[in-house]
């Protein structure tokens, strides 16, 4: 059983509200563009649905911390998204963000954030039609552009934005990240072999490395 009951989320500092917020957009994106063999349309309808909920209340959420229909529509679609994750799981971005939250206590949402629309870039090579399907469900004007790749390269862009509208830190300096910090976290990552063999494209340590610099 869930109680959805936004009553007990108002109060929530704003970065809190948001950092959670960019984890249960990436729930539902990762969940989505998932290679599980779990993959399948019951994950796919989940994560939509969630990403349209989440992706339109976010900001309310965020800068009217009393709106209780944003905050009702952000628990919904988080379970949502979790729903779908539990059934098609996460990928690189979360196991790129494991390594700066377990190496450097940054929150889990936000290591997320940090290192979402660099995960995205790198993906589109073999993801841009899920990103280009995706895409208006958070961003309806991106629906205007009809090439595929300029379309998942757009919403990566705009979900980097969003991370900066919403108050996050937006690179891995800004929560005490180095560059000499970066090679330990690309060999931490790829430890993550559960979540890396869920991701649309094969990520090498030399990529991880790659991904985490663009972040820095």
């Amino acid at each position: 059983l869930a109680v959805l009951d936004p009553q007990l989320t108002i109060g929530l500092p704003a970065h809190v509200s948001a950092a959670t917020g960019i984890d249960a957009m990436v729930h539902a994106i990762e969940a989505y563009s998932s290679t599980s063999d779990n993959n399948n349309p019951v994950s796919k309808a989940l994560a939509v649905e969630a990403l349209k909920l989440l992706g339109a209340n976010i900001e309310t959420a965020v800068f009217e911390p009393r709106n209780e229909a944003a905050r009702g529509a952000m628990l919904l679609g988080s379970m949502l998204a979790g729903m779908a994750f539990a059934n098609s799981p996460v990928a690189a971005v979360h196991a790129l963000a494991y390594p700066i939250g377990g190496t450097f206590h940054v929150a889990h949402g936000l290591s997320n954030a940090l290192i979402l629309p660099h995960v995205l870039r790198f993906n589109a090579v073999k993801a841009a039609e899920v990103y280009s399907e995706l895409a208006p469900r958070v961003f309806p004007e991106l629906a205007m552009l009809n090439d595929k790749q300029d379309r998942a390269a757009a919403f990566a862009d705009e979900l980097g934005r969003m991370t900066e509208r919403l108050g996050l830190q937006t690179t891995l300096r800004e929560v005490g990240i180095r560059s000499e910090d970066l090679p330990k976290m690309a060999r931490d990552a790829m430890k993550q072999t559960r979540l890396l063999i869920n991701n649309p494209r094969p990520l090498s340590e030399a990529d991880a490395l790659a991904i985490y610099e663009a972040a820095l």
